[in-house]
């Protein structure tokens, strides 16, 4: 579901003139370390050269292995393992135009690891293989299904084991790799014969970038308030600012005390109202922002006048709220200044205005995965920070995955001392099998030594301004939790700035870290006490039900015949319940049971062959669609037992299901799979629903079809345009292309189920997804997330958009308000840290455009996406750098960046 779909897109292409130029990558130096410890270092490059063959079904990559010595690498004794996100060939598989045949290249390449399940490789020398000397590079051509055209399609993380005298087989030498496209070969950059969907070029983003205007107040703001009366003065904060609070505000009157002391260099203290405060926040309850004649949820009215400035809300929330709007009230350089504390202002004068407001969705989310790279709770909590400064309030948190386990329970302790572990150990005896291309990132404790040791060659590092080769060398953190201190401070820090946390436990799929933990303390258990060894087990160890889950696990079911994972599932559930318990203030509306991508029964079986289904009582009669539903009707009964709601994907309840309170959500909308009324035939039969979107709301998806845009593309490309105009309330107006670039004719959905009145109502919000397959630094997190989550704030909070005809200006407002004001802020954005938990840190890694550009009469044009951002070029390539203001001329080769106001810069596009 929500992820890399095996047999779908997954793509970016390399195109003139819309990358970095740059020689063909050369394989990175040997790495440091001991070399002459190993018999021969290896480094690799990857290529995709045609996605053509076998009729587009299948397409043809090669791996360059190049020995940098000592030795020859021999034709036995060794094993070079690495992860692939694509199902490769079996030999001899194919049609007439591509069969592979690995075998007269002298290797062979299968699943790796004991159970060959996921992701993991291993290439291995046949007795034909001609050993490879010193200094030589050699090429295996090999087939794999679908297509790559996106430089993080590559394989990643390799490592190798030696065999013999000297080398101990339970450890791997790290193997560095490089990714190379060719981006004048259209067999590389073409999905299919029906991909027409064009490659990103300076010309392509100089027909699109909107122009420059000017902004009244409301466009400086993001969400954008339903009132805003502009005045005509301005209110000053110097020396001694007061705030003055009700006694149910003592929370935000901090909030903002620490939020005001980041960009203000005189003092800021708080008190009880006396009404002499130059900043007052109340609660009147009965704040009726619309005019409806009834109080509005979230609500709130700040004026700022006379020099005064007071924030009523309806609730907490709506104070809170109206703070994040008086924040953004702020000068953009004033909080520039601010980025260096000893240069922070003394004086801040705000624009007088009125201001009212309410938001449009009750539901205003992020989905943050933490299960395929763990993120720390700094980063975390950072995150929630600038998510609550736009109006964000809820924190869908997707805990587990089938690549990790990453939230501390206690009395079952190996959940996270094997389950939240990943490295080299094929039989996986003591952690989980490498994935993803990472382990335990650039750490030891992995067991795959000479990795590198920092990140970026010398002491540069990476820009995370799309690919970087890091994240094919073991960046990324593939192990790591969450102790329950952890969780419950996340849980405090979310709370203070009202945001709802829901956590998710995915069942009965994607649940392989759990399973393979659970096996692990069975291990452990089984001679000594069988009991505790199978108390919380999860599958049938005699069940041959076959099945291939679309990341290509085997293994990663719990079994819903057998009463130990019920056992578990309780376990489970009551301590996440424990967690909200001790936290004052942590609401806990929701758990999220997971439910998605069982493979198709046309080609698997689930759980019909298990032995304890066909001897259970109540389950041996049943199919096994029969058998998920009593799955996920004693799931549910589980979490409601809690006294709250379960949420989960709504394939649930696609086999007729019918679970009382649940509340769906719809995620796989791909125009033209069949999908996508599912939100709109559940909001009609009653069910709350939340929004989930694929071809908008998944802001892990690259941005554009651009070889050096990180991201899968399996449901679309999307940017923050596709979440900024995504209509909530008629998902069809966003259905004007596919997937791969074709129109999509009216007709095509004319008879899809449209949103009646009473399901409109029954819409909870809707919120943007980040899996995290590709999200393997901090800095990655905020390249997807920002600035496609402001479309989603926006859209949330403002859910009623005019006509279609009327958003291309919308849109181009919008673009300005990023490029003159939100931005801005956000590169130097210093998340409010009342207790001193975070890393002194500043700004956000939010992606930055490249520019628009076109040669005509001798001149460059240029423009850019957020008008604001400086224009750049360079005709030395790129030696020196001048500003663009205005067509200048130019002769031959000419390269262009954006650069933000905090300093950073886009990657370089080429224009000739």
């Amino acid at each position: 579901m929500k992820r890399l779909l095996i047999s779908l897109p997954v793509m970016a292409v390399l195109a003139s003139g819309c990358t970095d130029p740059e020689p063909d990558p050369q394989p990175p130096p040997p790495g440091p370390g001991p070399t002459e410890k190993i018999p021969a270092e290896l480094t690799v490059q990857w290529q995709p050269v045609d996605n053509t063959v076998g009729s587009w079904k299948f397409f043809r990559s090669e791996f360059t292995l190049e020995n940098h010595g000592p030795q020859q690498l021999g034709s036995s004794g060794w094993k070079l393992y690495f992860s692939f996100v694509r199902r490769m060939l079996d030999e001899g598989e194919g049609d007439e135009t591509g069969i592979q045949d690995l075998t007269s290249q002298g290797v062979k390449i299968s699943k790796a690891g004991q159970n060959g399940s996921g992701d993991y490789y291993v290439l291995e020398p046949l007795p034909g293989f001609k050993p490879l000397a010193v200094g030589e590079k050699r090429t295996i051509s090999v087939l794999s299904q679908d297509w790559a055209i996106l430089k993080t399609d590559a394989p990643a993380g390799f490592h190798i084991t030696f065999e013999g005298e000297g080398f101990n087989p339970n450890v791997a030498f790290a193997v560095l790799s490089t990714v190379k496209l060719d981006a004048s070969d259209p067999k590389q950059t073409t999905r299919f014969e029906g991909d027409v969907m064009p490659v990103q070029t300076p010309a392509l983003r100089y027909g699109e970038n909107p122009s420059r205007q000017d902004l009244d107040l409301a466009g400086r703001l993001v969400p954008t308030p339903r009132l805003v009366e502009a005045g005509a003065g301005q209110v000053t904060l110097r020396s001694s600012v007061v705030i003055g609070h009700s006694s149910e505000l003592q929370k935000e009157a901090a909030y903002l005390t620490a939020a005001l002391k980041d960009v203000f260099a005189g003092s800021v203290s708080m008190q009880a109202a006396t009404g002499n405060e130059q900043i007052v926040l109340s609660i009147d309850s009965s704040l009726d922002v619309d005019g409806d004649e009834k109080s509005d949820a979230e609500g709130y009215v700040l004026d700022v006048k006379d020099g005064k400035v007071s924030i009523t809300g309806t609730d907490a929330a709506g104070v809170f709220y109206g703070i994040q709007t008086l924040r953004q009230l702020v000068p953009a350089d004033a909080y520039a200044a601010a980025v260096k504390p000893a240069d922070r202002r003394g004086e801040i004068s705000i624009p007088e205005a009125h201001i009212a407001d309410k938001p449009g969705f009750t539901y205003r989310g992020m989905a943050l995965d933490v299960g395929r790279h763990f993120q720390s709770k700094e980063t975390v909590k950072r995150l929630l920070d600038v998510l609550a400064h736009f109006k964000i309030n809820k924190f869908h948190f997707h805990l587990t995955d089938d690549e990790g386990w990453r939230l501390e329970i206690p009395g079952i302790p190996e959940l996270t001392s094997y389950g939240a572990r990943r490295g080299f150990d094929p039989t996986e005896s003591e952690m989980l099998h490498a994935g993803m291309g990472s382990s335990n990132d650039l750490d030891t404790g992995d067991k795959i030594t000479l990795k590198p040791a920092r990140q970026g060659a010398g002491n540069v590092k990476p820009a995370y301004q799309g690919f970087e080769p890091e994240t094919l060398n073991f960046v990324g953190k593939g192990s790591g939790f969450y102790t329950t201190k952890d969780f419950e401070e996340i849980l405090a820090y979310a709370a203070e700035r009202h945001i709802d946390v829901i956590p998710e436990i995915d069942m009965p799929g994607h649940a392989r870290a759990a399973v393979m933990a659970m096996e692990h303390r069975y291990r452990k258990y089984k001679d000594s006490d069988p009991t505790k060894a199978a108390e919380y087990r999860l599958i049938d160890p005699e069940d041959k039900s076959k099945h291939v889950s679309v990341q290509m696990y085997t293994d990663n079911f719990v079994n819903p015949c057998i009463e130990s994972t019920y056992t578990f599932l309780n376990k489970v559930i009551q301590e996440v319940k424990a967690r909200y318990a001790a936290v004052p203030g942590a609401r806990l509306m929701a758990i999220h049971g997971g439910g998605d991508e069982l493979p198709s029964l046309s080609s698997n079986v689930w759980w019909k062959d298990s032995p304890q289904c066909q001897q259970n009582p109540t389950t041996r009669d049943m199919t096994d669609i029969q058998i998920a539903n009593h799955f996920f009707t004693r799931w549910n009964q589980i979490i409601t037992s809690t006294g709250v709601a379960m949420t989960g994907w709504d394939d649930i309840i696609h086999n007729g299901l019918n679970l009382d309170g649940f509340i769906p959500m719809p995620w796989s909308n791909v125009w033209g799979w069949g999908r996508e009324d599912d939100a709109y035939k559940f909001a009609n039969q009653g069910y709350k629903v939340i929004l989930s979107h694929a071809t908008n709301l998944y802001i892990d998806l690259a941005y554009n079809k651009d070889p050096d845009e990180p991201g899968y593309y399996w449901a679309n490309f999307v940017d923050e345009k596709k979440t900024f105009e995504y209509r909530p309330f008629d998902v069809y107006a966003n259905a004007t292309e596919d997937r791969m670039g074709n129109p999509i004719a009216p007709e095509a959905l004319k008879d899809k189920v449209r949103l009646t009145e009473e399901g409109k109502k029954n819409i909870l919000g809707m919120h943007g997804l980040l899996w995290a397959e590709n999200q393997k630094t901090p800095e990655m997190l905020d390249y997807f997330a920002f600035p496609k989550m402001l479309g989603v704030s926006e859209r949330a909070w403002n859910p009623e958009l005019p006509p279609v005809d009327q958003m291309p200006a919308l849109w181009a407002r919008f673009t300005n308000t990023l490029g003159q004001y939100a931005l801005p802020r956000l590169g130097a954005y210093r998340a409010v840290d009342l207790r001193d938990e975070l890393p002194d840190s500043v700004g956000v890694n939010y992606r930055i455009p490249l520019p628009g550009a076109k040669i005509a009469d001798g001149k460059l044009h240029a423009n850019v996406r957020y008008p604001g951002l400086v224009i750049e070029y360079s005709t030395d390539g790129g030696a020196n750098w001048k500003a663009y203001t205005e067509p200048t001329p130019v002769q031959g080769k000419v390269l262009l960046r954006a650069r933000a106001s905090d300093g950073r810069s886009s990657r370089t596009a080429e224009v000739n």
